[in-house]
Parts: structure tokens; sequence; C-alpha cells
């Protein structure tokens, strides 16, 4: 029997969700459909309702619906709680529906798992204080660096969003005004999170963050290196990476929660990066 399943965004026509799931269902044997949903931007409710009431197992959802997504589930995991925000919708046993959020987990999976990154006790650097960086502080927190910076060009809301993770370990916050205050290549990791890749744009970063043996990840992907990942070469730094590997590692955590089975990860991702460039 087809188990029924979809993401959910506005706009959703760029999602590569359907092409990941059904590598996934391909490799774990899963008879699955998954289509794609984009409802009116104050719309996502009624599709959700329909959804689920019409058959549906479960949505990942995207933007601009993850705190709708937060406030339609009918109980939530810990870090879904903690993100304030749902990236997964899953129906229970019972009828009701879990919401959870796996950007985190594939954030720290890729790092660690697939590129071999350490970021126990190491200097880590976040741009950007939105929904993206909310949805990954706890998961980082949780692997014990030495040091998290939160830059953001408004610091009032890099504060902000740093009171909810302050207990989980050490999380400091500044302008980016204030970067050039921190030694050259003082941090070992350095993650975009900000939007502004997407607009082909870069935060005004200083220079000396780059030193050769400086890691940078841009949480966003494409055929082409983006332009925060082009910045940081151009200075020498010698790794990279962006983030389709956290793409499909959240996809591969949904998977797991709808499935209980995790796929592989490293086949899909080399799938959608030939994919990509097709």
């Amino acid at each position: 029997m087809t188990k029924h399943y979809q993401v959910v965004g506005n706009p959703i026509a760029q999602s590569k969700s359907p092409f990941i799931h059904a590598e996934f269902a391909k490799q774990t044997q899963q008879v699955i459909s998954y289509q794609r949903a984009c409802p009116e931007v104050d719309g996502f409710a009624i599709e959700a309702q329909r959804f689920f009431g019409s058959g549906g197992l479960g949505m990942n959802v995207t933007a601009p619906f993850k705190l709708d997504a937060y406030n339609f589930a009918d109980s939530l995991t810990p870090r879904a709680t903690l993100a304030g925000a749902v990236n997964t919708l899953a129906l229970q046993d019972d009828g009701s529906i879990l919401g959870d959020n796996t950007d985190g987990y594939g954030l720290v999976t890729d790092i660690t798992q697939q590129l071999g990154w350490t970021l126990k006790g190491k200097n880590i650097l976040v741009l950007g204080a939105g929904g993206a960086v909310r949805g990954v502080l706890q998961l980082l927190l949780e692997q014990r660096p030495a040091q998290l910076v939160l830059a953001n060009r408004t610091l009032a809301k890099a504060e902000a969003l740093a009171s909810v993770f302050t207990h989980l370990g050490p999380l400091e916050v500044v302008e980016f005004a204030a970067l050039p205050a921190f030694p050259a290549g003082h941090f070992d990791l350095i993650i975009n999170a900000t939007s502004a890749s997407l607009a082909g744009d870069l935060p005004p970063l200083p220079e000396a963050l780059i030193a050769p043996e400086t890691h940078c990840y841009d949480m966003t992907y494409g055929a082409q290196p983006t332009v925060f990942l082009r910045w940081a070469e151009s200075l020498g730094a010698g790794v990279r990476a962006d983030g389709l590997g956290m793409l499909v590692g959240q996809a591969a955590e949904s998977f797991r929660l709808w499935h209980g089975v995790m796929p592989e990860v490293k086949p899909v991702m080399a799938a959608l990066r030939q994919h990509l460039k097709a």
C-alpha cells in the first residue's frame, strides 16, 4: 500500500525533498507518494488538515510555515520546543500529530559524520540570528564547542535568540561590526546561516576571519559554490562545504521518524549533486 507524504512551502517548486525521499524510498524498499504543496501564506492549517484528513502520514515544512507547523502540532519533541519551529509533522498511532525539528540534526551530522570535522572544543562563529539559526543552536551547543559566537547585523535580535539557549553552553553575541575585534584566524569554523547567500550577497565580514585552516560552511547550497564560499576560497580557506549535506541529513531524520529506518545519506547526496548539475 502506498504511503502518502508531502512537503509544504511557499514558494515550493524549488524543493528537492521529493527527489531525496524518492531516493530514500528506493534504498529502503518503501512504497511512497511524496508531493509538493503550496498553500497561500495564511493557509497552512487548512492544507495540513486536508492532508492528514485524507490519509497523509507525514509532512515536511519549509518557509514560511515552520511556525504554523509548530502551532498545528498536537505535541512537540524537546528539540522542536526549544527551536520554536517545526519542519516535520508525523501522524501518530493515536491520530495525533507530532511536530519535530530535524534541521540541527542535519547540520551537525553533516559536519561531524559526512565531512569529518570536529566541533568539540572548537571556536565557532555563526552568522545570522534568524529561524535557520534557532533550529540548529541546540545541537551545536550539545557538541561542547569551546566558544560559540553568534554575529548578526542587529544585536538585539541576536541577544533575544541567545537568551533561549544560554543554559546549554557558552554562547556570545556580537554585531557584525564587532567582528574585527577578534584575533585573526580565531575561529576554527564559520557557519553562514544568513539569507544573504540566497540573494548573492555577503554579510559585512572582515577578511582577517579567514585563515588557511579555517573551516567554512554555508547552510545554503546550489549547483555552484555560494558567494560566501567563493569569498572564503579567495582568502585562502582550505576547507569549505555547502549545506546540501544538511538538507539530505535533515530529510533522513524525517524519514527515520516516519518509517523507523535510517537511510544512507552519502549515495543520496551524490545523486542530488548530479541532479543539481543536470
